[in-house]
């Protein structure tokens, strides 16, 4: 058996699984089979509007939210049909921290001069 640190080391060491649930309206995270977090959004022709971010006590500080985030964004860039809104001060600030991801953050100015 385990000593109790091994298994907390184990616990912490889990990556998370992000997934994209649209009937929930949300991108979840997922560790060892726990939802750990996820970020609420809502769609419209142009736009997804993050409206909510949440990550469980119990994961906080496992940069649970930030693998939301870059996964979230990840899936914008790579479908280039929609842009960010970031309602939710989580996301918003994170974006803040990431200028990668300025291209797909609607209304956001560009870091280069045009």
């Amino acid at each position: 058996m385990a000593a109790p640190e091994s298994r907390e080391q184990e616990r912490i060491l889990s990556q998370p699984v992000i997934t994209d649930n649209p009937g929930a309206g949300r991108y979840e995270a997922h560790v060892d089979g726990r939802i750990a977090g996820f970020a609420e959004y809502q769609l419209t022709d142009a736009l997804v509007v993050f409206t909510h971010t949440e990550v469980d006590p119990a994961f906080e500080g496992q940069g649970i939210g930030s693998a939301i985030a870059r996964h979230a964004l990840d899936q914008l860039v790579v479908s280039g049909t929609r842009k960010a809104l970031p309602v939710c001060p989580f996301i918003k600030g994170w974006i803040e921290r990431h200028p990668e991801y300025l291209a797909v953050t609607y209304g956001a100015r560009s870091s280069r001069a045009d």
